[in-house]
């Protein structure tokens, strides 16, 4: 079949180009050296960056997802491309980390990554909970690599370590601490979190000496303190997390203490991050999940997490894409006063989040004046030429053995008895919902003589809550379903084709709809199909929409496969 014709495409693997055509959103006048928010669009929560020479690495949680531990690479903060993933071998995910049959949300969240003496580390937690529990495991880990790029270690479990979220920080002298996040024994209120840390012996990977509890939050009753980072700063040493849940309330806080294990005195400006003083509607809400890094030239920037209000009703508007990442400038000051009402006297010095401002904006002056942010995450086109998939591409849970074949040219996509569900691990793979606005076609070859059997493309923001496109090869028939939370599947459409074993689907998204089509002459012309509210897939989790490829049997035993030549998207912002 033929292949559309994108600029500048390297055919052999997966391209990501730059797209800013059809943008609404625009810098204001005059200022031209801006960069515009997220600097990385999609499903990517609760980022950690560290530093390395001129390079910035960035990592994300990924959950129920498979490769899990996104990484990607920047050397001007505004352009990140992908570096690899910390989960990217069955075996790390086979046995205390579980991302086999893992409940949707559960699954690899908050990581930090860091590096120290030639190595990278990454430390995170794995939520599991058994079939029939609400009660889980949470298993607190670290991997590392001496290439960011990989291969990573087997997962190394640090016994002993309660909680989630957890830190890992090398002080001056030598000495490794794990920084993490409890329930304490005695909660205040409903939801109260408690940090600690406790000296790390990274020969044995285990904890060592004494516990030491630090700080419970900057405000009673701002619950699920969560996400801790550890820093030391001009001879001081700065405890932040996040704090209040991630939602509207979300926020960033932070504690000064003279010594690694306390006691910490909160900042009187708390939270030094937030939305929550700002409309439910504001562009961007939830803010939170923050980390410091430091340039070269000794200026410091931080990211952090935050939600798009794109979609869904005034009131509590979201995004299809979930939590993603965003970048704002810090300055550090000095306090005008000497007296507080907590611990000594005394002018601290305080990082200040987005000085001018005080709050994550769509646009910011470039950190590297003269770099050009190309939004290349906008466009990807996968042509199935090289012997392995790109980064791109992920699964819900680890995929099956034989989930699909890489053929000269094309992807072959097997027909699963398994349909999407939770826990299960289905013939799905997909790419992140970058934007609202976007268009994703494919070009897929599928026979078969079983009813059962369909093929095609999907949306799939959770297990239960997900829009198919998919042709039924025996009936010759095309159809739409839907499947809302706590809702029956549906059908929006089915549709008598002529099809012969040659289609190419596409999902449009434009003006807050989905609007899906078909063509049968190898994309010349397409015929619509159905169209839906882009709301019905909004994130209302942990994790952001994907688009992708779907094939299933239904619960039949079946040799039949759909194999797809081509994929592409191309999104743009609004």
């Amino acid at each position: 079949s033929s292949r559309p014709e994108l600029p500048a495409v390297d055919r052999g693997t997966a391209m990501f180009g730059a797209c800013l055509s059809g943008a609404s959103a625009s810098p204001s006048a005059g200022e031209k050296d801006t960069f515009v928010n997220p600097v990385l669009p999609g499903g990517f929560p609760d980022p950690s960056v560290c530093r390395v020479g001129d390079t910035f690495y960035l990592c994300n949680s990924s959950f129920e997802y498979f490769p899990g531990l996104p990484i990607h690479k920047s050397n001007d903060l505004v352009n990140w491309s992908w570096a690899g993933h910390g989960l990217h071998r069955q075996e790390q995910v086979s046995g205390a980390v579980n991302l086999i049959d893992v409940k949707s949300d559960d699954g690899i969240q908050a990581p930090s990554i860091r590096f120290k003496d030639g190595t990278f580390y990454i430390i995170t937690t794995c939520v599991y909970r058994p079939v029939g529990s609400d009660e889980g495991t949470c298993t607190n880990f670290i991997i590392t690599a001496t290439d960011v790029a990989g291969p990573w270690s087997d997962p190394h479990v640090i016994e002993g370590a309660p909680g989630i979220d957890p830190d890992i920080f090398f002080d001056d002298d030598g000495r490794v601490w794990y920084v993490g996040t409890a329930a304490p024994e005695k909660p205040n209120f409903p939801g109260e979190g408690e940090i600690y840390c406790h000296e790390l012996d990274l020969k044995n990977w285990k904890l060592t000496g004494d516990r030491h509890y630090l700080w419970r939050g900057a405000i009673h009753g701002g619950v699920f303190v969560e996400g801790p980072h550890m820093y030391k700063h001009e001879g001081s040493y700065y405890l932040m997390a996040a704090e209040g849940g991630t939602g509207v309330n979300h926020s960033v806080v932070i504690a000064i203490g003279e010594k690694v294990t306390g006691p910490f005195f909160p900042n009187d400006r708390n939270p030094i991050l937030t939305s929550r003083n700002l409309s439910y509607d504001n562009w961007v809400h939830s803010t939170g999940h923050g980390d410091l890094f430091q340039l070269p030239d000794g200026r410091s920037y931080m990211v952090c997490l935050g939600i798009r209000a794109e979609e869904g009703d005034p009131g509590m508007r979201r995004s299809n894409m979930g939590r993603e990442t965003y970048l704002l400038p810090v300055t550090w000051e000095r306090e005008p006063k000497e007296w507080h009402s907590l611990g000594p006297e005394g002018k601290r010095l305080w990082p200040v989040c987005a000085p001018e401002t005080g709050r994550v904006e769509r646009w910011q002056p470039l950190p590297f004046p003269g770099a050009t942010q190309s939004l290349a995450c906008n466009v990807f086109y996968d042509t199935f030429e090289k012997e392995m998939l790109g980064p791109e591409w992920l699964f819900r849970r680890a995929p099956k053995d034989g989930t699909y074949k890489l053929a000269p040219k094309n992807l072959q996509l097997n027909a699963s008895p398994e349909v999407l569900a939770e826990r299960v691990a289905c013939s799905f793979m997909g790419i992140r919902q970058r934007q609202s606005e976007f268009d994703f076609t494919v070009q897929m070859n599928f026979k078969s003589q079983n009813s059962s059997v369909e093929a095609g493309v999907a949306i799939v923001q959770k297990d239960d809550n997900y829009i198919t496109f998919t042709v039924n090869a025996v009936s010759s028939t095309l159809v739409v379903t839907l499947k809302e939370k706590e809702k029956d599947e549906k059908q929006i459409s089915s549709t008598e084709i002529g099809y012969a074993g040659s289609i190419v689907l596409k999902i449009r998204s434009a003006d807050h709809t989905y609007f899906f089509e078909y063509s049968l002459d190898d994309g010349a012309n397409f015929t619509p199909c159905a169209e839906s509210s882009a709301g019905l897939v909004l994130s209302l989790g942990y994790t952001g929409s994907c688009l992708g490829l779907y094939c299933t049997s239904k619960g039949q035993k079946t040799r039949d496969f759909a194999s797809y030549a081509w994929v592409k998207h191309m999104a743009s912002i609004r």
